[in-house]
């Protein structure tokens, strides 16, 4: 049984809970929901987050390594958590979180990490703790789209408050950042600028990860959109999961006709979409001119993935 964990990241806004959960259909995986979110469950992961895409290194792994490895061997912090609660939701998904890990504990399940904000840290994940590495990447114009309908404003501070993440592949991007702070409502002009450093950088870290025979599966958005099911029968085969009828069928109902194409503002994260549908809809959100633009901003990375 392979028991490596496996790591699925991109970009935010690009399918990474979609392809995280149609990979964790198996009993034998366990979904772990983004430890390195800032607002996430210290029960699942017991440290603090100060930054959105936090950047782990060897500089820096004293902080992260320990509790890393807990929760990959599905330890849950039930006191932690306990003391966090602050809501009935709190409640429900400590319930939700326990059952996972303790179920996953009894079963040997396969640690499956969905963390976006694990993106610029790929290395680290698969020398450290021999993560298989599976990245989501979204076509720019569909991404810009996204964080536009949801008015989704990213603070560039939470990057340049890394100096080792700056270091080691955001310092081109400095000015840009530091332009970005001053325009809190240029949400076409974010989203371009996030698009091109996480995928120049994804870029980067591949090429150092192929050098050391460290796979990356790349998981693109309108790929798995148009053709789900031989889409993740693919992944499912190079990173050793079980494909039967039942992940055929949850599948094909998470991403069928019936669904609809576009996600309710209040359900952000829902998996059940009509794919093929939903690939059309940031039409419906730019305009000509924000097409334009991100075409432009985002084009000297934009060709190296969408030709």
């Amino acid at each position: 049984m392979n028991l490596k964990p496996i790591l699925v990241c991109g970009a935010h806004r690009t399918g990474t809970t979609w392809v995280g959960k149609m990979l964790a259909i198996p009993n034998d995986v366990a979904y772990i929901s983004e430890p390195l979110n800032v607002h996430h469950r210290r029960g699942v992961f017991d440290v603090l987050v100060k930054h959105w895409y936090t950047y782990i290194c060897a500089d820096n792994e004293e902080q992260y390594l320990p509790a890393f490895k807990e929760t990959l061997s599905l330890r849950y912090h039930l006191w932690k958590e306990i003391l966090s609660l602050r809501s009935r939701k709190d409640f429900l998904r400590m319930g939700r979180d326990m059952s996972i890990f303790f179920r996953g504990r009894l079963s040997h399940a396969r640690p499956l990490l969905k963390d976006p904000f694990a993106v610029f840290s790929l290395n680290w994940f698969a020398q450290r703790l021999g993560c298989a590495l599976v990245v989501t990447i979204r076509h720019p114009l569909a991404f810009a789209s996204s964080l536009k309908r949801l008015g989704w404003r990213f603070d560039f501070s939470d990057l340049l408050a890394q100096p080792l993440l700056m270091r080691d592949g955001l310092e081109p991007y400095r000015i840009d950042m530091e332009n970005m702070l001053t325009n809190h409502d240029d949400l076409i002009g974010q989203a371009s600028l996030q698009w091109r450093m996480v995928y120049d950088l994804v870029e980067k870290q591949n090429q150092i990860l192929a050098s050391r025979q460290f796979p990356v599966y790349s998981a693109k958005h309108e790929d798995l959109s148009l053709d789900p099911v031989n889409g993740f029968r693919e992944l499912y085969q190079r990173l050793g999961l079980a494909y039967n009828a039942k992940v055929e069928k949850v599948i094909i109902t998470s991403s069928g006709e019936k669904n609809p194409s576009e996600r309710s503002k209040n359900k952000v994260h829902t998996v059940r979409l009509d794919s093929r549908a939903n690939l059309d809809v940031w039409q419906k959100w730019l305009s000509q001119e924000e097409i334009k633009r991100v075409l432009d901003l985002t084009e000297d990375i934009r060709v190296r993935y969408y030709p």
